[in-house]
């Protein structure tokens, strides 16, 4: 049957490369066509052939309380009488960065991008001008965006494809991009000392989601946070997704950690294109016109992304019961899931943490890029497809974290179970 979907997929491929305009949703790691989306509301996407969805993927973590939430749709409408840019600034955005500081430990400015990957370059640029050094340490597997520097050993979409070197990467900034393996500490101490008086900052997805959910193991983060300290590195944390996701002051909230800058995306939009970074006082300072890190954008603050995020994390920060409720139910999820995965008798681990969670159909510990790499992804596949099938969306890529949102109800979870058990007998 030649769906609308694959008609979509079929016009879009000659006018876009590769028919998406962001890899991972090509479904080249999973196999078949992408399923084109026509609307979404709470737990639940809907696609252009009229099939109705359980989604895990929450447009990959900002919809905390679920697609189309009211209050932040009417506050939108509301905003946009008023026009779309200005291009000046905006009392909005004032409202903006004091609500971030006050549910944020440890930033004491910050400054308004437009994406994830935005803010992570600009992150970095600020280390090497507060420091005047110019190398950084990343961590494979871990994703910060699609900037030259982040590409080398990256997660997420770079690992789904296998692309190991990406063209358009120069020699010099691969150069200046130190890389370790996520949770070994000794492979950064290494590093360090080989490097002595040359690293500007370490960036770490405090808990990897571009790999699948891997947690850091324990002492990991308090190690790095030790080795920035005694050498003088900036510790950057990109909470692109554990931001306002797994508390309401981030990750740094939740282990109590605290980093010198601090990384967000498109949740502080709501799921608008947006981001920020921000951080101590002291580095911050140096971004223009404070200081002479450059750093600009037109769209920067652009009210309706500023509406839609004040919306969203003010709710966020007057309910603090939501991130119980979150984690409860991926709890219950994960129980479940493990429960039903036990049964069928082949092996698998569970990653979860927060309302972040993975299945990896592995028989060791998932614990950094290889090991999530050498999991049975082909297992993954079939299992990605056979729940698509039933009309549960999971993320198309045994690389990326599953995202739950606060509108799934425990009747969705049920479901979600029940078709995974029939799902296994199906692929075994």
């Amino acid at each position: 049957m030649n769906t609308r979907s694959q008609q979509l997929f079929e016009r879009a491929q000659r006018s876009i490369p590769g028919g998406v305009n962001s890899p991972v949703r090509a479904f080249k790691s999973v196999g078949g066509t992408p399923v084109f989306m026509k609307s979404a509301k709470g737990a639940y996407l809907y696609d252009e052939d009229g099939n109705k969805y359980i989604d895990y993927i929450a447009s990959w973590g900002p919809m905390i309380l679920g697609h189309a939430y009211e209050p932040v749709v009417k506050a939108i409408q509301e905003k946009v009488q008023y026009s779309t840019s200005f291009g000046a600034p905006t009392a909005l955005e004032i409202d903006m960065a004091e609500l971030i500081i006050s549910m944020v430990p440890n930033v004491d400015l910050i400054r308004m991008v437009s994406s994830g990957t935005e803010a992570c370059m600009s992150a970095v640029r600020l280390a090497r001008g507060y420091t005047q050094r110019n190398k950084i340490i990343k961590f494979e597997g871990n994703y910060h965006g699609h900037a030259d520097p982040f590409l080398v050993k990256a997660g997420s979409g770079v690992a789904t494809f296998n692309i190991q070197t990406v063209p358009g990467v120069t020699g010099g900034v691969s150069n200046d991009t130190l890389t370790a393996p996520y949770n070994d500490i000794q492979a950064v101490k290494k590093l360090v000392a080989e490097n002595k008086n040359e690293i500007a900052a370490i960036i770490v997805e405090p808990v990897a989601g571009n790999m699948g959910c891997i947690l850091p193991a324990p002492g990991f983060l308090e190690s790095l946070r030790a080795i920035c300290t005694e050498e003088k590195i900036v510790f950057i944390f990109d909470e692109v997704m554990t931001g306002f996701r797994l508390a309401a002051g981030g990750a740094q909230e939740k282990l109590n950690i605290q980093a010198d800058l601090v990384t967000y995306g498109k949740v502080i939009g709501a799921g608008m294109p947006v981001g920020a970074f921000g951080g101590k006082a002291e580095i911050m300072q140096h971004i223009a016109p404070l200081g002479n890190v450059y750093q600009a954008g037109t769209l920067s603050g652009n009210p309706i992304a500023m509406i839609a995020g004040f919306t969203l994390l003010t709710e966020l920060k007057n309910n603090p019961a939501i991130y119980k409720e979150l984690e409860e139910k991926t709890v219950y999820l994960k129980n479940e899931l493990q429960n039903a995965l036990t049964s069928w008798g082949q092996p698998f681990i569970i990653n979860q943490f927060g309302s972040m969670i993975s299945v990896h159909f592995s028989d060791h510990p998932v614990t950094d890029f290889a090991s999530a790499a050498s999991a049975n992804n082909e297992m993954f596949k079939k299992y990605f497809h056979a729940m698509l099938s039933k009309g549960i969306y999971l993320p198309p890529s045994a690389f990326e974290s599953w995202f739950l949102n606060n509108a799934l109800t425990y009747a969705d979870l049920d479901e979600t179970i029940e078709k995974t058990a029939k799902s296994l007998r199906e692929i075994a």
